[in-house]
């Protein structure tokens, strides 16, 4: 798994992380350089022929002086130091040195002791005298391979003490949780990687295990000994999680329980992490996301990739949330053509640096346009013949849109038709349209424009004359969409709070935008025209617990760290969302995720007029008049906390 950067405060400590900066330099520093490595080891040798000297001359043993010493000494080490370049005693990290790094020591002494008894017979030969006698070049031998051998099994001790200084006083002390051979790889690559800022101090299991068991040296603690041994005794800071080994209900047993005990939460990262090279590296929190997550969607990837095999694809909001995402997934069908259109110039670019790189052998074509802009927008379907057209282009921020009705009417509700029209003008085959569950029973004028671009799609299935399958998805919130929750209180939490909620009882349904992604390609490849295809999203979320949870993760206590404020409904808001409106019913899918939802439709001649007369009155920027007449179309659109409720009292 890929590592996701930290977004809070770094853990509470239970002991004195990171105090001695002196030894977490010195653990975590890479290789000492070269050059020292060479300076100590010309010491060395420079030690070790004075040493053979002074025992040559201690046992009485007569030395020429017809050769000035000092040359003797420069020879000497000279040919050392060439034959040290020559095998590269120095090139190893000491910390690290191994028998290989021994033998070229060897190897490296014994030719120069070779090359010195050449030239002392070169020496006799020429001066009558040798350049240094046979004793010291022995004695010198074997004191220079000691000498420096004690020299790099110093410095590896050395290092493995500081290593283990390190560990004990500045590292974060964690469990791991699981006793499998993964769990053992992570505690390996930790244990054996001084960089980790982290220490293993033990493993969790679910299983019974004799007392006293241990592994690798540490305790192995069964779950109920866990949760009965108070947090001071465990003596741990965090506990390590392979979320993936683990179901839903297992993850949320285990992080509530760390919780409790103010034990930090931390998930494993990919094994490769781990590699003793690797700098920089630490271990990320469990996040929200991981708790909120649900199981893998089981598509019929051959069905939806015969779909795209070479076809040409348009997603409009190509640069957004969901319409990323969309891209993404059907690349890796090999499609002949995927042209992103999005009117935001920026994230636009973005999207078209990634894409480029993530799939450099697929055709991509990013267009710079407005929905709204119908001469624009038909200049595109001209130059391609689509497939397939995802239509994923919306305003949907309730506030601001509750703020800004006509924009609504424009780029919900006429950007839809314009879209929707050139299909089915250049009679695409299949038309996908991301909608949304605020557009059952709204409260709001995002959602009510939803609904609208909803009535006008089905409507136009049945247009006569009509060759475009029209499909309609519908689903809940995304986690880590644009303008969603999480983020936002994930950055409120990065400050310190506090973190604002609308109302304590308010809820909503959640869901991966992967996941989300994968059902509107599966509900896309299944539709046969005419469908609003329902996601199943799950459990609804209570926010205020959501909010509670992200706070506990973050290290921190709700309401005495981080404070919660309650704020008031927002306009338009409701406290929840519904995904099937009173008098709708649905019908099942071969997809146990998917249902069809049969709610009640307009023909195409009264929604086409009325929304062309909504159009000119938003043109106009008369808010007012815009909410009357989208209250006119959808019946079931009852203004929540917001100006606009007074339609409803004038209606009934």
């Amino acid at each position: 798994m890929q590592i996701f950067p930290f977004i809070f405060k770094t853990m509470p400590q239970a002991h004195n992380t990171y105090s001695d900066s002196t030894l977490v330099n010195l653990a975590t520093a890479r290789y000492t350089p070269r050059w020292i490595v060479v300076c100590m080891e010309v010491l060395l040798l420079f030690i070790a022929l004075f040493f053979s000297f002074f025992v040559v001359e201690r046992l009485g043993v007569y030395i020429p002086d017809s050769i000035p010493l000092y040359k003797r000494y420069l020879l000497v080490i000279g040919v050392n130091i060439f034959f040290m370049f020559i095998f590269r005693t120095y090139s190893g990290i000491i910390r690290y040195s191994t028998f290989r790094d021994l033998f070229r020591i060897l190897l490296s002494s014994g030719c120069t002791v070779i090359a010195m008894f050449i030239a002392n017979k070169i020496s006799l030969h020429v001066i009558g005298e040798k350049v240094l006698l046979n004793p010291i070049l022995l004695i010198y031998f074997t004191v220079s391979f000691i000498i420096l051998f004690v020299f790099r099994l110093s410095v590896k001790e050395f290092f493995y003490l500081v290593k283990e200084i390190n560990r004990r006083t500045s590292k974060r002390r964690i469990l791991i949780l699981g006793i499998d051979d993964e769990a053992v790889a992570f505690a390996n690559g930790i244990i054996g990687n001084a960089a980790i800022p982290y220490s293993v101090v033990g493993f969790l299991t679910g299983r019974t295990n004799p007392k006293q068991a241990t592994l690798l040296g540490r305790p192995i603690i069964s779950k109920d000994k866990f949760i009965d041994t108070p947090c001071e005794e465990l003596e741990a800071d965090g506990v390590l999680i392979n979320k993936n080994h683990l179901s839903k209900e297992e993850m949320t047993f285990w992080v509530n329980v760390c919780l409790d005990k103010g034990l930090q939460i931390l998930k494993t990262p990919a094994l490769q992490k781990l590699r003793p090279e690797k700098e920089g590296f630490n271990l990320h929190k469990i996040q929200i996301e991981d708790l909120l997550g649900r199981r893998q969607i089981v598509l019929d990837n051959e069905e939806v990739r015969e779909k795209h095999y070479h076809k040409n694809i348009l997603v409009t909001g190509g640069a957004g949330s969901i319409g990323s995402e969309l891209i993404r997934q059907i690349a890796t069908f090999t499609p002949a053509l995927v042209v992103v259109l999005d009117q935001a110039e920026t994230p636009l670019y973005d999207i078209e640096l990634e894409l480029k790189e993530s799939f450099p052998d697929i055709a991509f074509e990013f267009v710079l346009a407005d929905i709204t802009n119908c001469e624009r927008l038909e200049s595109v379907f001209k130059a391609h013949k689509f497939s397939v057209v995802y239509h994923a282009a919306a305003y949907k921020h309730v506030p601001m849109i509750e703020e800004n009705p006509h924009e609504a009417v424009l780029v919900n509700i006429q950007g839809t038709k314009n879209v929707a029209l050139l299909a089915n003008k250049y009679e695409i085959p299949h038309f996908v349209m991301i909608s949304t569950d605020k557009a059952v029973n709204p409260t709001n004028v995002m959602g009510a424009s939803k609904r609208v671009a909803e009535l006008f799609v089905q409507a136009l299935q049945n247009k006569e004359g009509n060759k475009t399958a029209f499909i309609t998805t519908r689903f809940g919130n995304v986690l880590g969409s644009n303008g969603s929750v999480i983020p936002h209180f994930r950055k409120q939490i990065e400050k310190g709070g506090p973190v604002t909620i609308t109302h304590p009882d308010i809820v909503r349904y959640f869901m991966t935008i992967p996941e989300a992604c994968e059902l509107v390609l599966q509900a896309g490849t299944m539709g046969k025209g005419g469908e609003i295809f329902v996601f199943d999203m799950g459990e609804p979320v209570k926010i205020l617990n959501l909010a509670t949870r992200m706070i506990k993760l973050s290290g921190y206590e709700p309401n005495v760290d981080i404070k919660l404020v309650y704020t008031g409904l927002r306009p338009g808001e409701k406290l929840y969302e519904e995904l099937l409106s009173d008098s709708t019913k649905t019908m099942p899918t071969h997809h146990k995720k998917i249902m069809i939802s049969k709610d009640p439709s307009m023909s195409f001649t009264e929604i086409e007029a009325l929304t062309t007369q909504m159009y000119e009155v938003a043109t106009q920027g008369d808010k007012t008049e815009v909410v009357r007449l989208l209250k006119q179309i959808v019946k079931e659109f009852k203004s929540n906390n917001s100006e606009y409720e007074t339609l409803d009292k004038k209606i009934e």
